[in-house]
């Protein structure tokens, strides 16, 4: 495993020295493979487009799984020249926009919530090199120590940036948020049935860890949302102005708003939305499985 792992990254940093059109391109051969190839996580996409957009036709909803699965290798190829290129071929190819004040002035405990589309790992890296804040991401270890640590490293590559695990608890996140640091969040998947609420993501309940809303509580921290979108150029990156009113006393409808500003974002490029996670999977007491 290892063996591939290494091979796999020689080839990724062979190919940060790559025009992007070259990188962008080789995405695209590979994301229509993938939707033919990789059949349960079609099912999972299909399934997943069928729940949230029911006013689509069928082809307008094969339209944006084909494409999908193209952001998906592309985001995937991106990663060579993010985690390996020179810093002025991500500032070329990555822009920042928006409300860049919310992070540069002041010394507010910021939390930066950043959905998970496809240009995820550009923002991060992006807004690492932006900032020299002390930056805290939350971190799946991954199955192989090689990939786990080539992983580490790209999302440890610019500014002072600290990687801790899920199952580490919140305490070091508040304190570094209380410090007046940042912390980019992932809150939008299902981690399982374990410390989450059932709330509405576009038409279906959807379970749903209350951490936006739990970390600005406890670390009295600013909501910022950050929109990564994939572009022919390269990403563009929006830092939208920090929510108001938020949070509240009632976690459930805090994470209630959460989710339906993201599907209010989502309708506007829904083929760049991480659709190939399983994001029904926990279900209600009593409810079949989607998928």
């Amino acid at each position: 495993m290892s063996f591939s792992a290494r091979l796999g990254i020689g080839f990724m940093r062979a190919l940060a020295h790559l025009p992007l059109p070259v990188v962008r391109g080789l995405g695209a051969a590979l994301g229509p493979v993938l939707h033919a190839l990789a059949k349960p996580r079609r099912h999972v996409v299909d399934v997943n487009l069928a729940l949230c957009f029911p006013e689509k036709t069928p082809e307008e909803r094969r339209r944006i799984a084909r494409q999908t699965f193209v952001y998906v290798a592309q985001a995937w190829f991106d990663r060579a020249w993010l985690w390996h290129a020179p810093a002025e071929v991500i500032r070329q190819r990555v822009t920042l926009k928006g409300a860049l004040d919310e992070i540069d002035v002041g010394e507010q405990p910021t939390i930066l919530f950043a959905p998970h589309f496809y240009g995820l790992d550009a923002a991060a890296t992006r807004l690492t090199m932006h900032t020299p804040k002390q930056s805290t991401t939350i971190y799946t270890t991954q199955r192989d120590p090689v990939m786990d640590e080539w992983t580490r490293q790209g999302r440890t590559r610019f500014g002072n940036v600290t990687v801790l695990h899920r199952m580490d608890g919140v305490k070091q996140i508040v304190a570094n948020l209380r410090r007046g640091g940042l912390l980019y969040l992932l809150p939008d998947m299902d981690f399982g049935p374990a410390h989450t609420e059932f709330v509405p993501f576009f038409h279906t309940l959807a379970a749903t860890t209350p951490s936006l809303s739990r970390f600005s509580r406890l670390a009295r921290a600013k909501v910022v949302p950050v929109l990564s979108r994939l572009t022919k150029e390269g990403y563009e990156i929006e830092v939208l102005p920090s929510w108001q009113d938020f949070p509240t006393d009632d976690a459930i409808a805090d994470t209630a708003r959460m989710n339906a500003q993201l599907a209010d974002w989502i309708r506007t490029m829904p083929a760049q939305y991480y659709w190939v996670h399983r994001r029904f999977k926990t279900r209600p007491p009593g409810e079949p499985s989607v998928y």
